[in-house]
């Protein structure tokens, strides 16, 4: 087969060479008579006719192989002929195939390209070929003319760098052909192909074109500047975000991501962007890395994964220098100064540095060479004990599990650091500070431990001769150090032994001790000594190692366990030690130890104490749960929640006081899952709502639609149908309930739309009012007590709390048999019975039949709380609250009742002075809240049930952290709400403030209460400017005498909430007022807070940026003027103010400005696309009389540098600063907004320039969020273009818009467009569809027809 293969094509070949040698044979005569001779042109002609048919008949072959040998075989004998008039005669009919069909162009042009004797030697052959290549390279498909333009840039390499009058022809005739390939009028491949071959073939400018073509290359790819321009976000290296406690969810994180090698953002296309955008974006990831927690999202924005242990390079260069700033800031710093600004970094950076080199994404060694290799040559004395400090934290918790040698750099960095010959001296052991200053030794006792284990041998340096004896006595003297006072003795020792066995229980001992109470029991089976009540200081805490720490942990972990399996029937046990329950809250703080610590504590210490049925102690872990642990991330709550839902349905825990723990936990856990915990735990909710939903609470599944009505409203987002309805279609199999008017007038259209066609049954109030009589006649008539038990604990009628209510009212006294029916009914059952009792009682108000008064009413039901410990204040208003009134008269009725029932009688008002005077909120401060908590519960006492019931009960838990008061703060919080969705009755609402706001000093979340009810019912606040200053006086003014002056407000607002009710009216901030908004908002995120130091750990929000923005949003929402004003004022802020603001910082003020109003509701951040509008139709735009191209106006850096007019460049950047940092929500009105607004206005080509510029940047941010949004843009794109080509008889700007076109093609939207814009495409000028013929695949032929 082969041979006849190679038969074929050696005939072909010796075809082609048969008739070049008839072409260029030549008679003898000829030769001789050359100089005489004649030539006609037309026998020439004819007789080279004659050979082209032969020729043709040789190459109209169907083999393409056939036809590549024969053109190879021909060019072979045409390039060694000397005669040039003869080689164009040759390559001339090679080209007539072309014309005439019978060979492809790109073919012919792939042949001589890849021809060997195509050397720029060969002058004529070479010139001659590429004016061929020139001719029919407009018969080429786009695909072959990239592949041409690379072999032609690739020939030109091998031209000489020094061209003379010998080689100049040649590089002229190869530059006609690139040029023309770059013609973009000949168009004949997308420009977007050639700029992407160019940057491709050339990155980082580490090889270069041949000089003679540098200029063309460079200009072709400065043409794409503009485009480049048009997709970049203006300011994106200097966009920096606010980190959330939760961390971004998926889809916000994106603008965010950075490639975890070179720190760059990931940039879509080969464009010539800015070279700022193409930087390593390291003052991005450095922003983030300073921000206390903030490693969930420096994770997600280098997309590492805790699974993989892959080590980040890029990270461990900064972490290394991270610990270098502050080693520098201690220079300037005061010794005495214990809490200063370094202090705060020195402890979040230890907490960063740990967590990341055990996860694996940093490694120790190099951190530590690489600290070695920066600090040479720097003398920072006053630093190095703080850096020391950090780098023990991970050796004394890593050596025992790692080799030696891992740890040897230490000993480089040790001499670097402690050049001293002689010993340094023993620090004031008094001092927080001395663990640091001997943080040095401690590592040295850790590596001697270590290298003996390993039988090396290593010695004490000089210089810690004296610290090292001193630690040495102090383990083997006999008295003891105390740990009462600042005494850091035992700290010190825990840190330096904590790796040696041996002596390292003595000082653990100690302290689990002053925790645990002594061990030992006396004779008579008493504890020896009451449990101890004082926990252990934060100073003490962090001036522990965290192998101590995890040590400690660990020790409570299991004395906890320990203590639940007992089941002696000695008082106290099984109880834990008060000091123990608030030192162990405080460990949990520990980000670093978060495994032992609070996973821990959900996955393995609460599972276990239940299994054990030790109630007390599971009461107690729950109330530190609520009251005491600030920052958990939200996976933890989720899965604490749903262990409660199936924690309550025990039979064994069916009692009150449990039950109504479980309550209470379960309301903190729902509310608390702020906006951003709503939107991160949508994704888990579809996969199981199980965990979230109560299998028959109805009030906290009502508690948890209010929680996402108000997720999916604030931010936008949770429009993905399907796992809203899923978690909605499961609360309502399991408690079918209905909302009243009013609170679904609130709700987001998704929910609204649910409840709409999920309808539950309504309660029949007046058969409700019957059934009740019935039941009471029935009580009043039966005289046998076994008849009665039995009659009224039978499950299915729950109207049982009516019937003691009509008792109390009409007797004003219960029987004692009905506490035996209540111990029958249960604590769990109870709940249902409340729930008829509230709809009874607002019915029995709403319609008096003869008018029972309304004050005996409420006397009654106090009874039932007060008197006879029926139900809680807290349980029954939570109840009450959430029932739904059809009739907004009921509404206003059940309010009324609430009101009465907290103001009228003086039972919680009491509790709630006393309570708030006497406490505060900062318990991580305090060491006796435990004795100011007894003596409140000695003189409240609380009991939850009531006292003539036998006991069956079981006696009342003791609690350490909780009480009424503290449980009732959020059903306040659902009280407010309710109270502002109906207007007729905010008068009532400030008085309810006014007696019961200062219970907010102990909120866990006051300044994100006010957010979230400022931010949700801004439509219903927004002209009741008195009633929102009365909310925000009583939020923060309950928190004054605890918080330092300036931690939330700004001054100018404290006058306006001082002043009186007409002057606050008509305060109208200026542009100043604003402008130090904004200046605060930009100082404290570049690292100088406006703010009081406080300890980020046990704070509401987790840094000083997040805590800034949320009391600026707070504030701005509370000023007495409409949404509008405050919108326009903030970008006024930059588009006036830029005069005032120092030209470097302008993009962090506007970047700050974007930050805000995205966390503001809509009326105050659409203004944004107002501006927009009115800009794009302004004359100016229209007409265009400016000596500047739109594309230098446009730029911001342009309009700075050369003080240009900058209104157009001011604007793009407020816009893409607020849509930048916009959430889900919110970026998909843009398109919404292109599509209705901007389109029907533009008729200019400066207008859609303008247009490509506002959403260009934006396609890769709706391509994730919503393929279809770049899809209508595009359109949209393409309708303007045909619209403006109509209407304008010269474009001058049709590459850059075209370019942009292609960009969206080949990133974006692919050929799924092709079939909508062919149509549009076909009707524009041929120049456009020229340029445009390769995304409908035009033919040049049918346009130039049309």
């Amino acid at each position: 087969m082969l041979t006849t293969t190679n038969f074929i094509f050696t005939m072909a070949d010796s075809q082609v060479a048969n008739i070049v040698n008839e072409i260029l044979r030549v008679e003898t005569v000829e030769e001789a008579f050359s100089c005489f001779l004649v030539h006609k042109q037309d026998q020439e002609n004819e007789r080279l006719s004659v050979y082209q048919k032969k020729l043709c008949a040789v190459m109209s072959t169907p083999s393409a192989d056939l036809q590549e040998s024969a053109i190879r075989q021909y060019l072979t004998l045409t390039a060694v002929l000397t005669n040039r008039y003869k080689m164009k005669q040759l390559l001339g009919l090679l080209e007539n195939l072309v014309n005439t069909n019978v060979l492809q162009a790109r073919m012919l042009c792939d042949c001589i390209l890849t021809s060997e004797k195509l050397v720029y030697k060969n002058s004529d052959y070479w010139i001659e070929c590429f004016n061929l290549i020139r001719r029919i390279i407009g018969g080429v498909d786009y695909k072959g003319v990239r592949e041409i333009m690379k072999g032609c840039r690739e020939k030109a390499q091998t031209l000489p760098v020094r061209l003379n009058s010998s080689t100049m022809p040649q590089m002229k005739a190869l530059y006609n052909v690139i040029e023309y390939i770059f013609d973009r009028n000949a168009s004949l491949l997308p420009a977007y192909f050639i700029v992407t071959e160019i940057q491709k073939d050339y990155p980082d400018n580490n090889h270069w074109p041949h000089w003679q073509l540098a200029k063309l290359l460079t200009m072709f790819v400065e043409s794409f500047k503009p485009c480049a321009q048009m997709v970049s976000i203006i300011g994106h290296s200097q966009m920096l975000p606010v980190v959330e406690f939760s961390g971004y969810a998926d889809h916000l994180i994106n603008p965010w991501r950075l490639d975890p090698t070179t720190l760059k953002f990931s940039l879509k296309g080969n464009l010539p962007y800015d070279d700022e955008l193409l930087k390593p974006q390291i003052a991005l990831l450095r922003h983030v890395l300073q921000q206390p927690y903030s490693r969930d999202m420096m994770c997600s924005m280098l997309g590492l994964q805790k699974q993989h242990k892959q080590r980040c390079i890029a990270l461990e260069d900064q972490l290394v220098e991270l610990m270098i700033l502050p080693m520098e800031r201690s220079e300037q710093e005061n010794e005495d100064d214990e809490m200063s600004s370094t202090h705060w970094c020195w402890l979040h950076l230890s907490s960063q540095v740990i967590y990341l080199i055990l996860i694996g994404f940093a490694s120790f060694p190099n951190i530590v060479m690489g600290l070695h290799n920066k600090l040479i040559g720097h003398d920072l004395k006053k630093g190095r004990d703080h850096l020391m400090w950090v780098l023990l934290q991970f050796i004394s918790g890593s050596i025992q599990r790692n080799p030696l040698s891992n740890f040897l750099p230490i000993i480089k960095l040790h001499e670097l650091l402690y050049p001293e010959k002689e010993p340094l001296p023993v620090p004031d052991c008094t001092r927080a500070h001395c663990t640091h200053q001997m943080a040095v030794v401690c590592i040295w006792m850790h590596l001697l431990k270590k290298a003996e284990s390993e039988h090396k041998t290593m010695t004490m340096p000089q210089n810690l001769k004296v610290q090292y004896e001193f630690l040495q006595h102090l383990m083997t003297s006999n008295n003891t150090p105390t740990l009462m006072g600042s005494d850091y003795r035992i700290a010190l020792l825990c840190n330096a032994y904590s790796t040696n066995q041996e002596y390292y229980s003595r000082p653990m001992g100690i302290i689990i001790e002053t925790l645990f109470g002594s061990q030992k029991a006396m004779p008579n089976g008493n504890p020896a000594t009451p449990l101890p009540t004082v926990p252990l200081s934060m100073c003490i805490l962090d001036s522990l190692t965290l192998h101590c720490k995890m040590s400690l942990i660990h020790s409570i972990v299991t004395h906890v366990a320990k203590l639940a399996q007992n089941k002696t029937n000695i008082p106290g046990s099984n109880m834990m030690a008060p000091a123990l329950v608030e030192t162990y809250s405080r460990l949990l703080v520990y980000t670093e130890i978060e495994s032992l610590g609070i996973k821990g504590f959900i996955n393995q210490l609460l599972p276990n104490v239940f299994k054990s049925h030790a109630w007390g102690i599971l009461h107690n872990l729950l109330d530190m749960f609520s009251y005491r642990i600030h920052h958990i991330q939200p996976h933890y709550r989720v899965t604490l929640l749903s262990n409660i839902h199936s924690l309550a349905a025990y039979p064994q825990a069916n009692q009150n006081q449990l039950q109504l723990c479980f309550e209470s936990t379960a309301l903190r856990l729902i509310t608390s899952l702020g906006s951003s915990g709503v939107q991160l735990q949508m994704s888990r909710v579809v996969s199981e709502p199980k965990s979230l939903v109560s299998s028959e609470s109805e009030e906290l599944n009502r508690v948890l639609v209010l929680t996402l009505a108000r997720g999916i409203y604030m931010t936008g987002a949770g429009n993905d149908g399907a796992a809203v309805k899923e978690l909605l279609t499961t609360i309502m199999t399991n408690t079918p309930h209905l909302w009243s008017q009013h609170t679904l007038q609130c709700f987001p259209p998704v929910l609204v739309e649910f409840f709409s066609q999920n309808p539950a049954p309504k309660e029949n109030k007046q058969l409700l009012k019957k059934s009740v009589e019935e039941e009471y006649r029935k009580w009043t008539s039966m005289a046998n007590d076994n008849d009665i038990i039995s009659h009224f604990s039978v499950p299915g009628t729950p109207l049982f709390l009516c019937l003691l209510w009509k008792m109390i009212f009409e007797t004003n006294r219960i029987n004692p048999i009905a506490f035996k029916i209540l111990e029958r009914i249960g604590a769990r059952a109870l709940s249902a019975h409340l729930r008829k009792f509230c709809d009874y009682l607002v019915f029995e108000v709403t319609n008096p039949a003869g008018g029972p008064h309304i004050n005996k009413c409420v006397d009654a039901i106090n009874d039932i709380i007060w008197k006879y410990n029926i139900v809680t204040i807290d349980r029954l208003v939570l109840c009450l609250v959430l029932r739904p009134n059809p009739d907004g008269n009921e509404s206003q009725v059940c309010l009324y009742i609430i009101q009465l029932l907290l103001l009228k009688g003086s039972e919680l008002r009491n509790r709630a002075q006393d309570f708030v005077k006497e406490n505060s909120p900062e318990h991580w401060k305090q060491n006796n809240w435990y004795e100011r908590h007894s003596t409140f519960h000695r003189k409240y006492p609380e009991k939850f049930a009531p006292e003539e019931t036998s006991g069956a009960y079981g006696g009342p838990i003791p609690v350490y952290l909780s009480n009424v008061c503290l449980r009732f703060i959020p059903v306040m919080d659902i009280v407010v709400h309710r109270y502002l969705e109906i207007p007729q009755v905010s008068k009532n609402l400030e008085q309810l403030l006014e007696h019961l706001g200062y219970l907010y000093k102990f909120h866990d979340r006051p300044v994100t209460f006010l957010y979230n009810t400022l931010h949700y019912y801004e439509s219903k606040l927004r002209d009741k400017p008195l009633l929102k200053r009365k909310l925000v006086n009583a939020v923060l003014g309950s928190l004054k005498d605890v918080r330092s002056a300036g931690w939330a407000t700004t001054e100018t607002f404290q006058t306006y909430l001082a002043k009186n009710e007409v002057e606050a009216t008509t305060w109208a901030p200026d542009l100043n007022y604003y402008l130090s908004l904004i200046n605060r908002m930009v100082d404290t995120m570049m690292g100088n807070s406006h703010f009081p130091n406080t300890d980020w750990r046990f704070n509401e929000y987790p840094n000083p940026s997040a805590h800034c923005l949320y009391v600026t949003c707070v504030e701005l929402m509370s000023l007495p003027v409409t949404p509008n004003i405050v919108g326009n004022s903030l970008l006024d802020v930059v588009t006036k103010g830029f005069v005032v603001i120092p030209s470097t910082k302008i993009q962090l003020w506007i970047n700050a400005i974007g930050i805000i109003m995205a966390a503001l509701p809509d009326p105050y951040w659409t203004v944004i696309h107002d501006r927009i509008l009115e800009l794009i139709t302004n004359n100016d735009m229209v007409e265009w009389s400016y000596p500047h191209t739109p594309f230098q106006l446009f730029n911001l850096t342009t309009t700075n540098d050369a003080m240009l007019e900058n209104k157009y460049s001011l604007t793009l950047a407020l816009a893409h600063a607020v849509w930048y940092h916009a959430g889900a929500g919110q970026i998909m009105q843009v398109p919404t907004f292109v599509k209705d607004k901007i389109s029907p206005e533009i008729r200019t080509e400066m207008q859609l320039i303008f247009l490509c510029h506002l959403v260009g940047p934006y396609l890769q941010r709706f391509n994730s969020d919503l393929s279809r949004a770049v899809m209508d843009i595009t359109i949209a794109l393409y309708e303007l273009l045909a619209h403006i080509d109509k209407t304008q008889p010269h474009l001058q700007y049709i590459d850059p818009i075209c370019d942009l076109l292609y960009h969206i093609k080949y990133m974006f939207v692919g050929d799924t467009m092709k079939n909508e814009v062919e149509s549009v495409i076909r009707k524009l000028r041929p120049a456009l569809q020229m340029r445009l013929r390769f995304i409908t695949h035009l033919n040049v032929e049918q346009i130039n027809t049309a």
